[in-house]
């Protein structure tokens, strides 16, 4: 049968919560009443060849039907400034203006400031038309705007000084233009006057908006400006354009500067979601659906990366018109998670209510469970890689990357989830896609429905983990769940009353905190198991300003589909620097003793034993299994252990003089090609047929206190243990890893280390 999986969309308000705590769901659909019950997840893959949807229902108190509403989602940034009168003009003189640097000029207006609605008439605006030039709208008090436009387009990604004069009392207005001088380009000026009707009306009694105008009363926002605005500024006494644009507010002359209503100085609080305005008055504000800040201003000068050395250069606010963070849904139902709960993957099954006949509609809201705060913890946790599935969550790659086809070496198929993104892309897409202007999605947020981050859907990230999960209870080992939420919160704190700590098959996406957390635990003595490829790879944080949402900032290295502009590589929420933490200093290898290596686009391998793998050390690791063995010429995606995106050992990146490398790959193709900062020049012999760099590498070592660390190298490891109904070599070397890593007997890092 073929389920219907976007009848029901929601998101939990928590991605993660103790047993004997609340979650709260936000769920939208057409059909008015919602059947809700709970699963814990075993294994989410409806794969066939697999070991099949496994999930234990739960008993809550949000069984049974409950009434749905049917809830938009409203994207585009903006920022929002209460109202006040003193950003109404009643009479005498209005100047107001603002840096703009528009990213894409296309389809509609976009609203640069004022108060205007769009259902009342009522208010100012200054905005840029569909062809991108400046246009004044008033109001009136009969309910009709008048407009009034400068026929000069401004160019796109070219910064610009737009302004307004007003003359209330000569019923006149100019609308200017400077386009100021920028390397061999001399300053250009343009304006053009007005006569004002008579009947305006200028007080919408809405907020003051940036970036966006009022559709109606009801905080509903139209217009959505794409591109940059930096220092918005309104005086009510008369000023030439070029004196309003180069006047500069400091907070020690704003409140002696004539006339000054507001100067929203955005490079104040740029980790914030907060406008400071400079003048006497106050009038701050607030930011909506999360734009992006830490941007390059119209003051840049190239001669500095991080905004924290010199927050005007950064005075740019980036506004897009399909920014998303939270829906702002109302509440479907609490859950109340029971204190006995076990911690794992959860997710509500969301079915049609009452007597609706469409039985074949089906959807999830997945969630995770951890130990409650005076539960007793197992030794053994795994740590849910929520970042990484975040900054997936509703990737449309395969919908607009015109060489899908290519990379993957197979026909684009579509299943419902990618159709239903490509009808409603209000729902956000993922870090790997590109706004409507071109620049890249810096932020990706749980706020909001995520389609490939449930059970019975795409197999990638969350999916694979759920067979580590699933073979964690065929073998009946006692483990905890926590997310990596929890480490960037808590940091060691999280990982200190276990003793094994398990990431699962793509961790890719770690913080600064995260790192340290893992780092701080193998030293402590803890033992660690990396089940995964592409581990550890991207620097990231969680926004502390708006904590569901992940923050990342590509650099111009790595494998990635968009660049980060130039000066923009530092993250907004911490101000630390993103790209790759190999960039940092920080390669993977010197967290797990292995790092990226190389994508795989075809077919899998597998593992051969090393002679590394014959030392006694490693002894634990291979019992039962003969020493010819292939190692994982099996699984469940492409039919080998080794795939999908693999990690290698490398000495010069950081693996440690001590580790050993007890296997690795063989088998691989030419769709297995290294990722891009493992070569300076494109030359032939790249591929896995001929390149040594292009492998996974199994490792073991001993780390302080007496801990160790293993590491796979490989995605498709973790979704190989089920093969043969659990019997195989990788599952015989994971099992024999976990009861050694149990095992309280001290590791001890050999003497010639």
């Amino acid at each position: 049968m073929i389920y219907r999986t976007n009848e029901y969309l929601g998101y939990p308000d928590r991605i993660s919560v103790p047993a004997g705590e609340t979650v709260r769901f936000q769920l939208s659909s057409k059909r008015p009443n919602v059947k809700v019950e709970v699963l814990r997840l075993r294994c989410g893959d409806v794969d066939v060849n697999g070991p099949g949807f496994k999930y234990e229902v739960m008993t809550s108190n949000v069984d049974g039907e409950h009434a749905c509403l049917d809830q938009p989602i409203r994207p585009g940034s903006n920022a929002i400034v209460e109202h006040d009168g003193a950003l109404a003009p009643t009479g005498g003189h209005w100047c107001f203006g603002a840096y703009v640097c528009p990213t894409r000029i296309a389809d509609n207006a976009k609203a640069v400031m004022g108060n205007w609605c769009e259902a009342s008439g009522r208010g100012y605006a200054l905005e840029l038309d569909e062809e991108g030039c400046p246009v004044l709208v008033l109001g009136q008090s009969t309910g009709a705007s008048a407009r009034f436009t400068l026929d000069v387009k401004l160019r796109q990604r070219v910064w610009a000084f737009v302004s307004v004069a007003i003359d209330l009392v000569r019923r006149s207005a100019t609308l200017s233009l400077i386009v100021p001088a920028n390397g061999v380009q001399p300053t250009v000026a343009h304006a053009k006057s007005f006569a004002l009707p008579l009947a305006l009306a200028l007080d919408s009694g809405l907020p003051f908006l940036i970036a966006a105008h009022h559709l109606n009363g009801e905080q509903q926002y139209a217009s959505h400006f794409d591109g940059k605005i930096e220092a918005p500024r309104i005086f009510s006494r008369p000023l030439e354009a070029e004196a309003l644009r180069v006047f500069d507010c400091q907070p020690r002359t704003g409140a002696t500067e004539a006339g000054l209503v507001a100067f929203w100085d955005f490079a104040d609080g740029i980790s914030t979601l907060s406008v400071k305005d400079l003048s006497p008055n106050g009038l701050h504000g607030s930011l909506r659906q999360l734009p992006r800040r830490g941007v390059t201003g119209f003051h840049w000068s190239g001669s500095v990366h991080d905004w924290r050395l010199s927050p005007r250069e950064y005075a740019a606010i980036h506004f897009h018109s399909d920014d998303i963070y939270d829906c702002g849904w109302q509440t479907t139902c609490a859950l109340d998670v029971p204190a006995d709960w076990r911690s794992g993957v959860y997710a509500l099954r969301l079915t049609p209510g009452g007597n609706d006949p469409e039985a074949n509609c089906e959807s999830y809201v997945t969630f995770f469970v951890t130990p409650g705060r005076k539960s007793r913890r197992a030794d053994f946790v795994i740590v849910a890689s929520v970042a990484t599935y975040l900054a997936y969550a509703n990737s449309a790659l395969r919908l607009y990357q015109v060489h899908f086809e290519t990379l993957m070496e197979h026909v684009l198929w579509l299943p419902q989830d990618d159709v239903f993104m490509q009808e409603n892309p209000e729902i956000g897409q993922s870090t790997y896609d590109c706004h409507v202007d071109g620049s890249g999605r810096a932020y990706s947020s749980w706020l909001r429905p995520i389609l490939n981050m449930r059970p019975r859907g795409y197999w990638f990230n969350l999916i694979n983990d759920t067979h580590i999960l699933d073979w964690l209870e065929e073998k009946g080992i006692s483990y905890d769940l926590i997310t990596d939420v929890e480490l960037d919160r808590e940091g060691a704190r999280a990982l200190a009353p276990y003793r094994v700590v398990m990431t699962p098959t793509h961790p890719e996406y770690y913080s600064f905190s995260m790192m340290n957390a893992i780092m701080a635990h193998q030293n402590a003595g803890g033992r660690h198991i990396s089940m995964g490829g592409n581990a550890f790879y991207w620097r990231c944080g969680f926004h502390p300003a708006a904590p569901a949402a992940l923050e990342v900032r590509r650099g111009m290295a790595g494998t990635r589909t968009w660049e980060s502009e130039p000066g923009e590589v530092h993250l907004a929420g911490t101000g630390e620097p993103g790209s790759l933490w190999r960039h940092s200093g920080f390669a993977p290898q010197k967290l797990v003793g292995v790092g990226f290596s190389a994508m795989i686009n075809d077919t899998c391998g597998y593992y051969l034993r090393t002679a590394e793998s014959e030392d006694a050390r490693a002894a634990f690791i291979f019992e039962g299994v003969d020493r010819d063995e292939k190692l994982g010429d099996f699984g469940f995606r492409y039919n080998g252990a080794v795939g999908s995106e693999i990690d290698r050992y490398d000495l010069d990146l950081g693996t440690p003089r001590h580790a050993l490398r007890i296997a690795t790959s063989e088998g691989l193709g030419a769709g297995a090609l290294p990722t891009p900062e493992e070569f300076r020049t494109v030359v032939d012999g790249l591929d896995g047929t001929q390149n040594a760099l292009v492998r996974a590498d199994m490792v073991f070592f001993e780390t302080a206190n007496g801990g160790a660390v293993f590491a796979t190298g490989s995605i498709t490891y973790g979704v190989s243990l089920g093969h043969n109904n659990y019997d195989n070599n990788i599952s015989a070397i994971t099992l024999n890893v976990v009861t050694r890593f149990l095992d309280p007997a001290p590791f001890v890092i050999p003497a010639q280390a």
